[in-house]
């Protein structure tokens, strides 16, 4: 793997610093649509779940794997109104592709950084901020509606702290031909902040579109991005939802996503973690209509002392679903990677097809993976698998490689190459995937 670059500082913000529940009292007022009841009833129920759990230690079955203890040592302030100057952004449209870009720095719009082309009728792309100033209405049948359940404290931070995001809404029928890219850049020129990105898909029913989502830091400090993904696809309706995680090596990433999948629809993830001191995406899917289709995939880097966290949960609640999962890592140093995957298949989600895996390479003696395949199953007519391997590099190619010429250094990197393609190009909207 190439080498870790030099690990920046996290600067120790200046005390006393808020907590979390203090940063929501002192923000209250000023977070956007705080005079609306039915979004205020939200944080505060939200802020006082937070309160009672605290942030999730391994105790709790689902981070029993993953510490968030270092956020305790680190003082994180909220994000204030700064304007940053960014001189190049990251993008992952191969080149002279068209497309549609929207850029948070530090979770807030830039709309002086976005390029929104001329979207078909039907379709609505706006900020969380802007809709709760001026059309808070067109967010209130679905904003928290999806992303709810017990046990999840950060959701439950992110719904009470969140101020800005991306709402895409998508009407019956409307195909989106080109991608639209959503940039998500951390910048903390000073003390280390926080922020709370919140996110809501819709699709009406027969509609289809790519959404590609970048996370990329600008080397400047460490920062807490806790971001939370709301997806609804209606009935024959698809959504392809790519993600590369790439933050700043001192980051904290914590993303949840909640997607639900109605008759016939299909969802199509894949995420690519490369980034971040600790990042954990836990990605949670319900399949509540007969036909529908889910795919989650994924590939991992990890380096020094990284730690990446990939939980899963797929929910087979209505007949004649399916879902396929991979997800494939290579682990280097001291690193640590956790895999945790369940599949649920409800007593009236029949004629069920789940499939999961899970592989890791292990490229150092003090590399570490954890996995947990899970499988519960109440129906009787179902076609589910799940497997989890972990191991070296194949020794027998490696010395094939060698034997031909080729320097160990390369010949490693072609297998940890090959070992990956694969899920990469699992990738399924066309020219995404590198040929």
């Amino acid at each position: 793997m190439p080498p870790l670059p030099a690990r920046l500082r996290i600067m120790d913000a200046p005390a006393p610093a808020l907590s979390f529940v203090d940063q929501y009292g002192a923000s209250r007022d000023d977070l956007p649509g705080s005079a609306l009841p039915w979004l205020s009833a939200l944080r505060e129920t939200a802020i006082a779940d937070f309160a009672a759990d605290g942030l999730p230690t391994p105790r709790a079955e689902a981070w029993k794997y993953t510490s968030l203890r270092p956020l305790e040592k680190l003082a994180f302030e909220p994000v204030v109104n700064e304007t940053i100057s960014i001189d190049k952004l990251p993008t992952l449209l191969p080149h002279g592709q068209g497309g549609h870009r929207l850029v948070f720095v530090n979770g807030t719009f830039r709309a002086d950084l976005s390029l929104l082309g001329d979207f078909p009728d039907g379709v609505e792309v706006n900020s969380l901020a802007d809709l709760l100033t001026h059309d808070p209405e067109t967010l209130e049948a679905h904003l928290g509606r999806f992303g709810v359940g017990e046990g999840q404290p950060m959701l439950a931070l992110n719904t009470a702290l969140m101020r800005d995001g991306l709402v895409l809404h998508i009407g019956a029928g409307v195909m989106v031909p080109m991608p639209i890219e959503v940039i998500y850049i951390g910048a903390t020129p000073d003390t280390p902040r926080a922020f709370h990105p919140r996110n809501l898909i819709v699709l009406e029913p027969g509609s289809r579109a790519t959404v590609i989502e970048h996370h990329a830091g600008l080397g400047t400090g460490g920062y807490l991005a806790n971001s939370v993904s709301e997806v609804l696809v209606e009935a024959g309706a698809a959504l392809h939802h790519y993600k590369v995680q790439a933050d700043d090596i001192d980051a904290f990433h914590i993303a949840t996503s909640h997607v639900r999948l109605e008759k016939d629809a299909v969802y199509d993830s894949f995420t690519l973690s490369t980034g971040a001191r600790l990042s954990r995406q836990e990605i949670s899917v319900r399949m509540v209509g007969a036909g529908a289709e889910c795919h989650l995939n994924g590939a991992y880097m990890l380096r020094g002392a990284q730690h990446c966290d990939i939980t899963t949960a797929i929910e087979h609640e209505a007949p004649n679903t399916s879902s396929r999962e991979v997800f494939k890592g290579v682990i280097d140093d001291t690193a640590r990677a956790v895999f945790q995957g369940r599949i649920v298949v409800h007593p009236k989600a029949q004629k069920s097809d789940g499939h999961q895996l899970s592989r890791a390479l292990l490229l150092s003696d003090r590399a570490e993976i954890d996995a947990k395949p899970e499988l519960e199953i109440y129906a009787d007519d179902v076609k589910c698998s799940h497997g989890a391997t972990a191991g070296d590099l194949d020794h027998a190619a490696l010395f094939y490689l060698r034997s031909r010429g080729i320097p160990e250094a390369t010949a490693r990197h072609l297998l940890i190459e090959a070992f990956l393609t694969d899920t990469i190009h699992k990738i399924a909207a066309e020219g995404l995937c590198p040929a």
